[in-house]
């Protein structure tokens, strides 16, 4: 049963920047802190395009490697990504954990095709997070390299806040061609954060 959680939805491993991304381009407020699983239900919030114009993003639960055996929140991460209409991969470019982070996209689209191939065909694009990082440039050309599907790729820094209104207006305008789903059932946990101001 399908049913729609967010039109956009954050993916990623844990502690790549989801949610302070998801801080910084809506009026949500995520805890955000220095371990894994920080995050261990959807959180929601309003993207505001213009006066006339907005849509709701997701932060979800963070993905590992095995999630679609169940490993770390497994299938229970999995279940909210089917519900989101774009999907937006958010890699640590400056591997500050030390990991590969083409290998971490890779290990990201690898667990969404074993847990529902469906899921690859949503639209998607791929966040460089982490930009204001030396490192980071260094990972991301490699990553430019070796990158196999034609994705739009997105350089940012969610902590400076640096080329954030690239992807709000992207999100919007891949939004303006995707169909959307039934609305989510009221037995669904969530939040929902909206701007007041």
């Amino acid at each position: 049963e399908l049913k729609l959680l967010a039109d956009v939805g954050l993916v990623g491993y844990p502690s790549v920047g989801k949610s302070t991304l998801l801080s910084v381009i809506s009026a949500a407020k995520p805890e955000i802190a220095a371990y894994h699983f920080t995050t261990l239900s959807p959180i929601l919030g309003v993207v505001r395009v213009s006066e006339e114009k907005n849509f709701v993003m997701a932060d979800l639960p963070g993905l590992i490697e095995g999630a679609s055996e169940g490993k770390g929140l497994g299938f229970n991460f999995l279940k909210h990504i089917e519900r989101c209409r774009v999907l937006v991969h958010v890699i640590d470019m400056a591997s500050t954990e030390s990991r590969d982070p083409y290998q971490d996209y890779l290990t990201i689209k690898h667990e969404l095709e074993a847990y529902n191939p469906e899921l690859l065909k949503r639209p998607q694009i791929i966040v460089a997070n982490k930009m204001d990082q030396d490192e980071a440039q260094l990972f991301l050309q490699e990553f430019k390299d070796r990158l196999e599907d034609d994705l739009p790729i997105f350089e940012v820094s969610a902590l400076t806040k640096t080329n954030l209104n690239a992807i709000v207006y992207a999100l919007s305008d891949l939004l303006d061609k995707t169909p959307k789903f039934p609305l989510f059932s009221e037995q669904d946990e969530y939040k929902v954060y909206l701007n007041t101001n």
